[in-house]
């Protein structure tokens, strides 16, 4: 895929700028995710495992912007960067299931004066989505486990903190160390994939 600037294309500012450049730089990732050889791996299934075993004790949140997790049979997900298959309102905020392609002139027709649509993605500079939900659950959890993040980003990677301060169990399941990895209690360093279907298999 063409190369861009995150300024130009991960930005409100981009968007104002050049809204035809955003909207093609996220319609050639739509298509690319609904390609067929683009599938749920091993750790997506495991956790939607996890999550059948658990019931409603279980939320997976993620950074992703893709549907894997809800292909392999998740329900209880929280996409606190958005979602690539869904547009909003650049108005009202009101989301849209979207499988296609986007034009600036495609318009939603929610408010009074029709509004241009935008990537229902979270750009640098905007707050995460479902934040109040996401920390309500981390003050109620009794196990918190991060899969495969770097601990670089912000909030996600003080949940683990967030966690351990209303007594979580913790545990990273990662390649490597995580910037966060000596927050957990448990650590464990190797394919992802193999590491979720181990734990599955002890519970």
């Amino acid at each position: 895929m063409e190369e861009h600037r995150v300024e130009d294309v991960a930005t409100p500012e981009g968007f104002d700028r050049d809204p035809e450049l955003v909207q093609a730089f996220y319609n050639a990732r739509r298509r690319q995710l609904q390609q067929p050889e683009i599938q749920p791996n091993a750790a997506h299934l495991a956790l939607a495992k996890l999550q059948d075993a658990l019931g409603d004790r279980f939320l997976l949140v993620t950074q992703n912007i893709d549907n894997l997790h809800e292909r392999a049979g998740n329900t209880n997900v929280i996409h606190m960067h958005g979602e690539l298959l869904k547009v909003r309102c650049s108005q009202s905020g009101q989301v849209l299931d979207w499988t296609g392609d986007v034009t600036p002139e495609d318009k939603c027709h929610c408010c009074q004066f029709p509004a241009p649509l935008r990537p229902h993605v979270v750009w640098f500079g905007e707050m995460p989505l479902g934040m109040d939900e996401i920390y309500m659950a981390l003050s109620m959890a009794d196990i918190f486990i991060a899969i495969g993040t770097s601990g670089h980003v912000y909030p996600a990677a003080g949940f683990v903190h967030e966690a351990k301060l209303h007594g979580a169990h913790t545990v990273e399941l990662n390649l490597e160390p995580s910037q966060v990895g000596n927050e957990f209690a448990e650590k464990y360093y190797g394919r992802q994939a193999r590491w979720c279907l181990s734990l599955l298999k002890s519970c």
